[in-house]
Parts: C-alpha cells; structure tokens; sequence
C-alpha cells in the first residue's frame, strides 16, 4: 500500500500523454569517517572492508612516507564504524550521525503564525 504522497505525479506531455513525475530523493548523510592520517601505516583493511566503498587510497603521502586512506565517498557512509574495527592502529573510526526530529520540526512550523 502506498499513501497518497508516495504516487509520482502524472503530467502531460504536448501529445497528451500522462507521464508519471517523480522527484529525486535528496541524498542524507548517515554517518560521517575520520581519519588520523600521521597514524596511518597504509595496510589498507579500512578501504577493503568498507561495506559501501566510502574509502579509497590517497595518492598524497603522510609524514611516514604510506599513502593513507581518504573519504572519496562521504555521501554513502553510514557510520557503521567496521573501518575502525578493522585497522590495527586506530588511525580512523566512523560515528552515526543523529537523525533530525521530525516532531520537533512539525512544532516549529506551526509556532511561526
């Protein structure tokens, strides 16, 4: 079952044709990685683990002469942390970002009459 505001909407085209309009979903981030980059040794488990490929290596070197990860994803990370769990010098971890509240939101709204 689909709730009215779910349906793409249907616009005519100039042949009179119904074509059915759906409006991208904006992309939110979910979670957000940070990388100790001096700490790094380059194994490169951060980047082979991660679930939804947010890491690749850089082509910069740090101060111990490794190319360390960096985040060429950002928009897909979801926070999961499994990079962190994976690197043996706790050079990068991953933290969830918090959810807007929808309810509060909905109480600003009708607060500005």
């Amino acid at each position: 079952m689909t709730q009215d505001s779910e349906k793409p909407k249907a616009a005519e085209t100039e042949g009179g044709e119904a074509v059915a309009q759906t409006k991208p979903a904006a992309k939110r981030r979910r979670g957000r990685v940070f990388i100790n980059e001096e700490r790094c040794k380059g194994c490169g488990l951060c980047i082979t683990f991660c679930p939804t490929h947010v890491l690749e290596r850089a082509a910069r070197f740090n101060t111990r002469g490794y190319h360390p990860p960096m985040a060429a994803h950002l928009e897909n990370c979801t926070g999961c942390d499994i990079c962190g769990h994976f690197c043996p010098d706790y050079a990068i971890y991953g933290v969830r970002l918090a959810e807007p509240d929808k309810t509060k939101e909905s109480k600003d709204d009708s607060s500005k009459d």
